[in-house]
């Protein structure tokens, strides 16, 4: 096996991979890279056993063959090595020797028949749409996803594939986002998949935007999303995702609409007095006004107010600071519409005329 390529393009590819491999492993050769060579190139693989990255590259002086190398050390020589120079990467025996102008480097070897890969997936739908859609609904919702909960089918986010849209849902039990755009194509049955929380951020960390097309693969236990050059695997959580359309709030009738940036100014000044803990904000609501303020266990308070389009009247609702700013910075407008009912109710944000973007928060008593 032996390949010879520009450290730029090698560099590129392995960012893409080297992110799925875990630093602490249950087994040795999943802290590897599976490296295939064959005539038309090089193709490298990382996995977790839940999600693999793989992601294909031309190359020069090609001997084909196949052998995984330690993905960390390869990764953090590549990167220290000069811009603009060679890298030469060639197995001997039980060794690969990388070698970049005078530097060389030998690094041990797993066989590659070791390395566990996910090769076939029942697929049952396919879709495509371009990147910096799926870019877009993945960044106004995977905020919300929960960490480490005990209701599994949390800990990631859900594709609900519609008859014309897909929509991106992720929610922690205190707050909901949603996002959706629409398909080309119209889709055979609607699905729905949640896919685990690192292979949300390995995506995240992919895209890079653009009008370029993606496929999204639907499998019964596996989503394949495929881009030029690099093709991504994630098992899918097994487990049934709440009825999120339920948390929408119905009636909510007292709009409040305000402008984003100064709401989220306000948010972030009164949020240095909030109490640590609960970080908890008031909001007071009263015709053309929002108050906002803040209390902790010192006896400070900070007390913001900003103008707000409104008819509401002695309207007052507690909320996580954070979750509102979250929620605030998702949506992509110079004004946002809070849809209320009473104190003890929801708040729904999303933009003042479009629903394409909806946020929820539960309320928190202060």
């Amino acid at each position: 096996m032996r390949f010879s390529i520009q450290r730029e393009s090698f560099l590129k590819r392995l960012q893409h991979v080297v992110g799925v491999v875990e630093r602490r492993q249950t087994l040795p050769v999943l802290a590897n890279l599976l490296i295939v060579v064959d005539d038309s190139g090089v193709t490298l693989t990382g996995t977790d056993l839940e999600v693999e990255m793989s992601a294909r590259t031309e190359a020069d002086d090609l001997v084909a063959g196949e052998t995984t190398v330690p993905a960390r050390k390869l990764f953090d020589i590549c990167r220290a090595l000069p811009d603009g120079c060679r890298i030469k990467l060639e197995r001997n025996g039980e060794r690969v020797v990388l070698t970049a102008g005078r530097s060389r480097f030998t690094l041990a070897t797993l066989p590659a028949t070791e390395f566990p890969t996910i090769d076939s997936i029942e697929l049952v739908e396919r879709v495509a749409l371009p990147e910096a859609a799926l870019k877009e609904l993945m960044d106004r919702t995977a905020f919300a996803m929960a960490h480490q909960d005990v209701r599994y089918y949390l800990n990631g986010m859900l594709l609900d594939l519609r008859e014309h849209g897909l929509r991106c849902v992720a929610t922690d039990g205190h707050r909901l986002a949603l996002a959706e755009a629409k398909l080309d194509g119209k889709v055979s049955a609607p699905r729905q998949v949640i896919v685990p929380r690192k292979g949300v951020n390995e995506l995240q960390g992919l895209f890079e935007g653009g009008d370029a097309s993606i496929e999204l693969e639907f499998a019964r236990n596996h989503l394949r999303v495929r881009r030029e050059g690099v093709t991504f695997t994630s098992k899918l959580i097994d487990g049934r995702f709440p009825d999120y359309e339920a948390v929408i709030p119905i009636g909510a009738d007292k709009e409040v609409r305000v402008q984003r940036d100064d709401m989220r100014a306000a948010l972030q000044r009164a949020a240095i007095l909030s109490n640590e803990k609960y970080r908890g904000v008031k909001l007071e609501v009263s015709p053309n006004k929002m108050r906002i303020i803040a209390h902790n266990p010192e006896q400070e308070e900070a007390i913001e107010e900003i103008e707000a389009r409104t008819g509401a009247s002695d309207l007052n609702v507690g909320f996580n600071v954070n979750y509102l700013l979250d929620a605030l910075g998702a949506i992509q407008s110079d004004e946002v519409l809070l849809c209320l009912r009473d104190g003890q109710s929801s708040c729904l944000l999303r933009k003042p005329d479009s629903d394409d973007t909806r946020h929820v928060v539960m309320p928190l008593r202060l």
